[in-house]
């Protein structure tokens, strides 16, 4: 089963001549949920070949420009292309008065219903479905923002590739094995349900958005196969970073470590520096397994 993140903007504040501002695509079991729609990320879900029109949900962040601007022109191009099915917009309280505002101004009425769910702070899940539960993190940052856990609600089973040849296992018996039904061979004897697949342990992956470096939320995200913090800034301009309520790379790295998670992945880069890489070598000396976000890249989870 499919679980995967596809980078689609990873700069802070600014598009740059390279870089569009936040943007990810999470892609699990054929569903798309799109995090933060910076300027510019109806063009790169164009580019990347992503087929968007299967997406229904949309998480937002915060309501600085440089995570949702890009919302408003994407909800009246699914329009245009005649979109029908419902698409709901999970944020913050204040985004529905500005959709509200710029479809009243321009006297647009959706070809599809469009729903707005205020976002608070909260244990519960705020979406769910049969494979898969969405959480809230909440972020310091200077007006209301989130970050969203994603979870795998039950563990992958999978056949054993020794087992299929082994015993002949027929394609159309797969689905009965993985849902623990032994298996009876044509001979008459029965293999246990045991023998036949491997178990591995349901998936995570985190996304941190705008934040004061802080570890409250380390507990909420312990053990992640994949986190994506923000990292705005170096080491160098840590009293910047405090001052703006964002992180440097060596604070997310931080982050990482006393989570506990498996790979960090960072994004939101200040253009001020030359190259993404700098904020790599930063993470890696605190936390290994970091890797600097690329716009385009498929990261898979778990």
């Amino acid at each position: 089963m499919d679980f995967s993140v596809t980078v689609l903007g990873n700069s802070a504040a600014l598009p740059t001549r390279n870089r569009n501002t936040t943007a990810q695509v999470v892609t699990h079991n054929n569903s798309i949920f799109l995090l933060d729609c910076g300027e510019g990320t109806q063009n790169r879900i164009r580019e990347y070949g992503i087929r968007f029109s299967k997406a229904s949900h949309i998480f937002i962040s915060h309501l600085h420009g440089d995570h949702y601007y890009g919302l408003p022109g994407l909800i009246t191009s699914l329009h245009l292309y005649k979109r029908e099915q419902p698409l709901t917009i999970y944020a913050p309280p204040g985004l529905k008065p500005i959709i509200e505002l710029n479809l009243n101004v321009s006297q647009t009425r959706l070809s599809y219903p469009l729903h707005i769910v205020e976002v608070h702070e909260s244990d519960l899940a705020i979406y769910e479905d049969d494979f898969i539960e969405i959480k809230p993190i909440t972020m310091r940052h200077r007006i209301p923002c989130f970050g969203y856990l994603f979870s795998e609600k039950k563990e992958r089973v999978n056949i054993l590739t020794d087992a299929l040849r082994d015993y002949k296992i027929p394609f159309d018996q797969i689905e009965s094995i993985k849902s623990g039904k032994d298996f009876t061979h044509a001979q008459g004897y029965t293999i246990p349900h045991e023998k036949l697949v491997v178990k591995r342990a349901a998936r995570r992956y985190a996304f941190c958005s705008d934040t004061l470096f802080n570890l409250d939320y380390c507990k909420q995200i312990q053990g992640v196969d994949l986190l994506y913090h923000e990292s705005t800034f170096l080491e160098a301009d840590a009293e910047k970073a405090t001052e703006r309520y964002h992180c440097t790379a060596k604070q997310a790295a931080t982050v990482a470590l006393h989570a506990g998670v498996n790979k960090l992945l960072l994004g939101h880069f200040s253009s001020r520096y030359p190259s993404e890489m700098l904020f790599e070598q930063e993470a890696k000396a605190v936390f290994e397994h970091s890797i600097a976000s690329v716009e385009g890249a498929c990261y898979e989870i778990g």
